[in-house]
């Protein structure tokens, strides 16, 4: 690109040509999947810049699940991965969210009632990738370790399969994509089963 530069100094030059080429230099700052030779998931140091979704605190899909600390469970989403939702309501190959879990505490600083999060624990990997069997996997990290793929005949592959609104993922839980799914009619047949059945009754 040239900018012609009539009666401007070089460093307000250097401004305009900053400006102009800022979406150019935006778009080729993509998230890259990335895997080990022996076919683990590279954890994604950089996941607390993407978009945030939403937060769950003690969230359990089981009815009878064993009672465990209070914790927070936070989602993010690669930045290309989100806009694409956005226009789509679906998600594109090579969508990654991580879901990050933390301590949630009570007693700390100032605070008398409520929790506030604390220190980071486990984190997962839920990603969308064609080469895939299913073009889905879970990962689970240990620290920053490359992950493993979690079997594929693990719970979680079904229950996400049967009880995602969209395409496989809990949107239903992501209070600003929802929507989205419900205005780009990309709700998953299991879903809608499930928001009309009687809400007493407990997923399996």
């Amino acid at each position: 690109m040239r900018i012609r530069s009539i009666g401007l100094c070089p460093v307000l030059a250097l401004i305009a040509l900053t400006v102009a080429d800022a979406p150019a230099v935006l778009a080729q700052a993509k998230t890259v999947l990335t895997y080990s030779a022996d076919g683990r998931l590279i954890f994604p140091k950089d996941y607390r810049s993407w978009v945030y979704l939403s937060s769950g605190m003690n969230m359990s899909y089981a009815a009878d699940a064993a009672t465990r600390p209070n914790r927070f469970e936070n989602v993010f989403v690669n930045p290309e991965a989100h806009s694409a939702f956005l226009k789509t309501g679906t998600w594109p190959d090579k969508t990654i969210f991580v879901l990050e879990i933390r301590a949630a505490e009570q007693n700390g600083s100032i605070n008398k009632n409520g929790f506030f999060q604390a220190a980071a624990g486990n984190r997962e990997a839920h990603v969308k990738d064609s080469r895939l069997k299913g073009g889905w996997g879970f990962f689970a990290f240990e620290g920053e370790a490359p992950a493993r793929l979690i079997p594929q005949t693990a719970d979680c592959y079904s229950c996400h399969e049967a009880h995602g609104a969209t395409d496989t993922t809990f949107v239903q839980f992501y209070p600003t994509l929802l929507p989205i799914a419900v205005e780009k009619k990309t709700l998953s047949a299991g879903y809608l089963a499930d928001e009309a059945a009687p809400k007493s009754a407990a997923h399996p």
